[in-house]
Parts: C-alpha cells; structure tokens; sequence
C-alpha cells in the first residue's frame, strides 16, 4: 500500500475514535485528569508518518482512562507504573502502526531504560504488557471501525 494512500487511513481511523486531542506545545502527552490527547502541530513533526505513530501511541495511552479499559495511569515518568504504561502504549502503536502500514519509530531511549528495569523485576512483565497493549489495540479498532470484528485483525497476532 503507498505510504500516502496509508497516511489518509490512519487520518480517518484517529478521527473515528473521536478522541479530545489538543494540538499545543511541543511534548507529545495524554493528560488523564483533562482526559485529552496533548500532541505538538503536525508541522513540527518531521514527517506525517512521525506524527501519527506518536498520534496512535498517545491514544493507547487515552485507552488506560477509568471509563475505557481501565489502567493504572497514576505514575510519573521514572517509576515503575510509567514505564509499565508507556511500554503498554508503545506496543499498542507498534501493533497499530502494522494494521494501518504505516512506519512506526521508537524516538524516546531513555523510556527503554524504565521499561528494562520493569521487565527485569518481573518476568511475566512482558506478557502483561502485550497482553493490555492487544487490548487496548482492539479496542481502539473497535471504535474506529466499528462494522469490523477487531478481534479478528491482525493486530497483535
């Protein structure tokens, strides 16, 4: 699939989910107490494709909120239920960025180092992460494409 013919259905598939996203700043976030997607201008992307892996990765996060899938969203970056969580959404766009093709990027080492101290302290830390991040993939495709059975994407399996 040409990546501009990808770019137009991954556009459709985030306005589907109708998300609150605010464009301001210059830190891509989810801010659960104003339950809003927070992302910078497209423009200070350095390609379409940046933007919406960072899009689709913040909505993991949006589907962590007590009237979605229900996460633990309480923690700061460094400690360990960020990094759980973060490592959540970063699977959930890992999976998304395949199903809608478009390229996706890790562009936050320093999250890798948090992620590694959660996986070494618990060896099933891994499993619970793709097992949520499926979840919350499904369930975004579910929103987005409602005539569909998102259980029966590909996503994550």
């Amino acid at each position: 699939m040409p990546i501009e013919t990808a770019l137009v259905g991954v556009a459709a598939f985030i306005e589907a989910i109708a998300a609150d996203v605010r464009h301001e700043g210059d830190r891509a976030a989810y801010a659960p107490s104003l339950d809003c997607i927070l992302l910078p201008h497209k423009e200070q992307f350095e390609t379409m494709e940046q933007y919406f892996a960072t899009s689709v990765h913040e909505h993991g996060r949006w589907t962590g909120h007590a009237r979605r899938l229900n996460r633990d969203l309480s923690g700061r970056f460094g400690d360990a239920p960020y990094a759980a969580e973060e490592l959540i959404a970063e699977l959930t766009a890992a999976f998304l960025c395949a199903e809608l093709s478009i390229p996706g990027q890790l562009r936050h080492p320093a999250y890798i180092s948090a992620w590694l101290t959660v996986l070494g302290g618990d060896k099933r830390a891994i499993l619970t992460a793709t097992a949520r991040a499926t979840e919350a993939a499904q369930y975004l495709c579910r929103i987005a494409q409602p005539d569909n059975d998102a259980d029966t994407h590909t996503v994550a399996g």
